[in-house]
């Protein structure tokens, strides 16, 4: 008996949840392939170890961009890579997947999101969004004719969206999230500190010192980088309230869409979400103080998941165990 797998096919991460075991994988969705051979020569953690640090005839390639697939060949290689990693397909049987992509998918994303799954060994493949799911994930039931809103955000999207009786209402979804907060941060130091980063050393300094709210005056960091005059390795110390400086027209686009999706909101919902809260999920929720910051601007209480980067992945293992009952092909 094959068991079923959940996938949370990330623009940043890939995360696999299996019927049964919970979340069994986690690895970053970067894939090194040798361009004299076309050969895939290392997958997720390898991978993104040599992010940066790669001779010429081998390129890191992140073959998710936003949120959706950008090179199908490499996001199917990756997939079975994964997949039979973890060893689930039973003897002679192919497990259910179900999988999940950004609410503003077209459908022929949609279709090469399956296809690339069912390629890489899946049986049934089931199709969901991914702040329903994420919704499931942090332990909001949105089964019940009641309001409850997520804000789910990515390493490529970030979905904003309000659920009710199991289905979305209203949502938007937005190219702005962690890679883009990542790109923000290698612009600012190299405007403002003539150095030249790259993107995870600038994902680094996110997560040890920035803050969307009321940053630590006193926190700082040493980041090592290339001088953009001279071309040389150089150092310079960056500051927690100058990263929020960064960061913070990034993150007022998504309370400005987040307004947008509760200003389409059947009031009846409203009243619901202004009791419950907004949840906050993905790896960009973990930025400090951004349920301060969407709190302050919103005005309604704010709750960031207990695990907000496992939430999507989380909740596919819950939607798996009753999937007859709410699947959607």
């Amino acid at each position: 008996m094959a068991r079923d797998i959940g996938i949370d096919l990330g623009t940043a991460n890939v995360l696999i949840n299996v019927s049964g075991k919970g979340i069994v994988l986690n690895e970053p969705s970067v894939v090194a392939v040798n361009t004299s051979t076309n050969k895939v020569v290392a997958v997720g953690t390898e991978a993104y170890k040599m992010v940066g640090r790669t001779p010429g005839n081998i390129r890191v390639i992140r073959p998710l961009k936003n949120g959706v697939i950008a090179d199908f060949d490499i996001t199917e290689a990756m997939l079975s890579y994964f997949i039979e990693k973890l060893n689930v397909k039973g003897f002679m049987s192919k497990p259910n997947i179900l999988i999940c992509a950004p609410t503003g998918v077209t459908s022929i994303e949609q279709k090469a999101i399956i296809q690339a799954a069912e390629k890489s060994g899946g049986g049934k493949v089931y199709l969901d969004f991914e702040p329903k799911v994420a919704a499931v994930g942090a332990g909001l039931d949105i089964f019940k004719p009641q309001g409850n809103i997520v804000i789910d955000i990515g390493g490529g999207t970030t979905d904003i969206a309000v659920l009710s009786m199991g289905e979305i209402v209203t949502s938007q979804s937005l190219r702005y999230a962690g890679d883009h907060m990542n790109q923000a941060v290698v612009s600012y130091i190299k405007n403002k500190h003539n150095l030249l980063i790259g993107s995870r050393t600038a994902e680094q300094i996110k997560i040890e010192i920035g803050s969307a709210f009321e940053p630590d005056k006193d926190q700082t960091i040493t980041v090592r980088g290339r001088d953009v005059v001279d071309g040389l390795p150089k150092q310079a110390t960056v500051s927690a309230p100058e990263i929020q400086e960064a960061l913070h027209d990034g993150l007022m686009t998504i309370i400005a869409a987040t307004k947008d999706v509760l200003e389409k909101t059947p009031p009846e919902l409203s009243a619901d979400i202004i009791d419950r809260g907004i949840m906050l999920t993905g790896g960009g929720a973990m930025l400090k103080n951004l349920d301060k910051l969407i709190s302050y601007y919103l005005k309604v209480p704010v709750l960031t998941a207990d695990h907000p980067l496992e939430a999507v992945a989380l909740g596919t293992g819950i939607l798996l165990k009753n999937i007859e009952k709410h699947q959607r092909h």
